[in-house]
């Protein structure tokens, strides 16, 4: 069975941002005119050049991040560094006048081993450009595990921080896979990917929506 974790909740927002939510009223429908997002900034040993992609989602409810070389491991022909990898990705949003976001919810979805005694940690963290506070969330495994994993970092729409309208901020986020060894047998391998065995798995970034006060009829 694939591990499924949950967390977050009213009392944690996505992001941990002292931007202002004044002054917006609740318009929770996506806006029609496609959002635009780029990819500012990639840095990091788990998103080496070219292997991090961005889409969005055709009715702006959500956009991907999908990567082909993540991957953490420890065990016989691995580096020391390998244990941890990360990614740090700058995205630029652009989203139509008169409305603003905020992230709702953010799936991601791997493949791990880990022998008997291995552990193995996925942890996200989240802010906007401009913003000194950062959320974090951490996700453990433990082994023996061999299968899809799938982590949540949710909260409750009331709980959400928006960015500011008529603003482009830049939205980052910096994720880090790390395995243990831990206990597991000398000279075995254990490892975390931040992908599928498939290669068709992306990480979800669910967006809700607010109309701005200038769009109010």
């Amino acid at each position: 069975m694939s591990g499924v974790l949950l967390a977050g909740g009213a009392a944690a927002a996505l992001f941990a941002s002292a931007l202002s939510t004044q002054g917006v009223s609740s318009a929770p429908d996506a806006p029609p005119e496609k959002i635009q997002i780029s990819v500012k900034t990639v840095n990091g040993s788990g998103c080496p050049k070219g292997t991090a992609a961005v889409a969005t989602a055709a009715d702006n409810s959500a956009f991907t991040v999908t990567y082909s070389d993540y991957l953490a491991q420890v065990g016989p022909g691995a580096d020391p560094t390998d244990i941890r990898k990360n990614c740090q990705l700058s995205l630029g949003v652009h989203v139509p006048q008169g409305f603003t976001y905020a992230i709702a919810q953010v799936d991601y979805r791997g493949y791990g081993y880990l022998e008997k005694g291995a552990k193995g940690t996925e942890k996200a963290s989240y802010y906007f450009q401009g913003s000194a506070d950062t959320a974090s969330r951490t996700h453990e495994f433990s082994g023996p595990y061999n299968d899809n994993w799938q982590t949540t970092d949710s909260t409750d729409y009331s709980a959400l921080v928006w960015a500011p309208c008529g603003q482009d901020r830049n939205f980052n986020v910096n994720t880090e896979l790390r395995v243990s060894a831990g206990t597991s047998s000398s000279g075995s391998t254990s490892f975390m990917a931040m992908d599928s065995t498939d290669g068709g798995v992306s990480t979800i970034y669910h967006l809700a929506w607010k109309e701005c006060p200038s769009a109010v009829q």
